[in-house]
């Protein structure tokens, strides 16, 4: 299972950026995927998530402003992030997760295949 996040960048602060995370060897349909980012001496959080059934979980740090969506022909994973801030700047991951889990809460759990992260800096 191989997971490529892209499409970070520098952008300044209000803008938008929309994250990729192209995934093979992996089926998208019915299983939890993920968005997680670790900022500068920081610890990884968990920003948002879909459930194998497509129910969404949010960090409050970026609700109304950042969206999850996969796209199972293509077996990609997005990350549209709007009304961007400096305390945004992070290196992103890109999730998922072979057990199927249809909860409310995927941010708690545990997701057994990263890919890489790809850098988003905000400037003030």
């Amino acid at each position: 299972v191989q997971l490529q996040a892209s499409g970070g960048g520098l952008v300044h602060a209000g803008s938008s950026l929309r994250l990729s995370c192209a995934i093979s060897g992996f089926t998208l349909r019915g299983h939890p995927i993920g968005w997680f980012r670790q900022a500068p001496g920081k610890r990884r959080e968990g920003i948002l998530c879909l459930s194998s059934t497509d129910g969404a979980d949010y960090a409050d740090s970026v609700k109304g402003r950042f969206t999850i969506s996969r796209d199972i022909t293509n077996n990609m994973v997005y990350l549209q992030m709007n009304s961007l801030k400096p305390e945004d700047t992070a290196l992103y991951y890109c999730a998922a997760d072979g057990q199927y889990y249809d909860g409310s809460h995927c941010l708690t759990r545990t997701f057994g295949y990263w890919g890489h992260g790809t850098l988003v800096t905000v400037s003030s």
